[in-house]
């Protein structure tokens, strides 16, 4: 798979991993038992469905590939401002491989500055800055690599939650630019920080990051024994009145919805999202622990885009007439929202709501969705659809970076 980025779509480049292995059509539906058909994988190599995450990692599972090569990430970078968006990343990587190797003789910055340092990456991953985050990390994790060697007792504690806290927004940033395998790494030093940190929480935000890694990998089943394993505990070591553990357990419901709903099980889906919703009332507001958005607005954007993997456009516009974002809600969440608001819209069959629903998603968080691969997929669709796509659809394929349509 040598082209040119923009050139194929997800159906195209599942159509040539198949080929290259040798496999008909129906060969490949074969690997996919009853989760999906024959038909779809035709309508998708045709062009005529969207390929969903389930669908591509599925693919991706069943063909032994990775599936950023299904969804071609990432991306090329063709302008400066692209480039200084990926600047980050090579500094990233350098900091996550050396991550236990003591640094040079060199005093620790004070805990209440490593603390700010690391509120400020917050803030910014949950603004979806990516490139300013991306240059800002890796001075930060050396610091606090600097700190946790130099420290002891509680302090060190701190400082392990500090650095938990930073490779959580270093794999949201590798995530997001699509460079998947990074973020999995960085997933991996949470773990590793987050088990010294003396804070259980912490350990189940990991637990929440590493089935969203199996959930990508199509190993949706045993996500969810892992979640269910990881709510026991809650249930079992920890004080469910405590808000934050509340947040916690709301959040592992809704992880385990998409696990569900990435399988086809939508009574299951439902469920979790039924439990997480009754915890957010309990909570009665939106809360940000561990970094993990969750409360009553929160859930109802897991439910429009729940219903949108659960491929029923119908039910996920109908549900996001009741979404009703507050002010302050952060842009990761509001852009994330909307791009799964598009795909309901186009699952629907009202491709003005889908593009409309693109533009606020872009206007919200343009980098997020400039290298969403469910918005590539989304405007090509949009663009295929209509007899002669629009300037302003064929403008808005352009800044993704899409070179054809056909």
């Amino acid at each position: 798979m040598t082209q040119t980025h923009g050139s194929e779509s997800i159906g195209q480049r599942i159509a040539a991993s198949r080929r290259l292995r040798g496999w008909t059509q129906k060969r490949l539906a074969l690997e996919f038992g009853n989760e999906f058909s024959l038909g779809l994988l035709r309508h998708v190599e045709q062009g005529r469905v969207p390929a969903s995450p389930a669908f591509t990692s599925a693919c991706a599972r069943a063909l032994g590939v990775n599936v950023t090569e299904l969804f071609d990430q990432p991306y090329p970078r063709t302008t400066r401002d692209e480039q200084m968006v990926h600047a980050g990343i090579p500094e990233i990587r350098r900091e996550l491989a050396s991550y236990r190797i003591p640094p040079e003789d060199v005093p620790a910055r004070p805990l209440v500055e490593l603390a700010g340092d690391v509120a400020r990456a917050s803030r910014l991953r949950h603004s979806v800055k990516l490139g300013e985050l991306g240059r800002f990390l890796p001075d930060l994790l050396h610091d606090l690599r600097i700190a946790w060697h130099s420290t002891s007792g509680p302090d060190q504690e701190r400082i392990f939650g500090l650095l938990a806290e930073a490779y959580a927004a270093a794999s949201q940033v590798a995530y997001k630019l699509g460079y998947v395998d990074l973020s999995s790494l960085a997933v991996d030093r949470y773990e590793w920080a987050a088990a010294r940190s003396g804070d259980e929480l912490a350990v189940l935000a990991g637990d929440y990051q590493r089935a969203g890694e199996m959930i990508a990998t199509a190993d949706w089943a045993a996500a969810g024994r892992f979640l269910e394993n990881s709510r026991r505990r809650i249930e079992s070591e920890l004080n469910r009145e405590d808000p934050a553990t509340l947040a916690m357990w709301g959040n592992l419901h809704l992880k385990s919805g998409l696990a569900a709903a990435r399988g086809g099980r939508r009574d299951l889906a439902d469920a979790h999202l039924a439990e997480a919703r009754e915890t957010a009332e309990r909570l009665g507001e939106d809360r940000d622990d561990y970094r993990l958005c969750f409360g009553p607005a929160n859930v109802d954007i897991w439910s429009v885009g729940l219903a949108v993997e659960m491929m029923d456009g119908t039910e996920a516009v109908r549900r996001s007439e009741d979404v009703h974002l507050p002010t302050g809600t952060p842009r990761e969440r509001v852009g994330h929202h909307y791009i799964d608001l598009a795909r309901g819209f186009l699952l629907h069959g009202d491709r003005e709501g889908a593009f409309s629903a693109l533009q606020v998603a872009k206007r919200v968080a343009p980098t997020q969705t400039r290298y969403h691969p469910m918005v590539h997929e989304t405007i090509r669709m949009l663009a295929r659809q209509e007899a002669r796509a629009s300037e302003t659809v064929r403008g808005f394929a352009a800044w993704c970076g899409i070179t054809t349509i056909d």
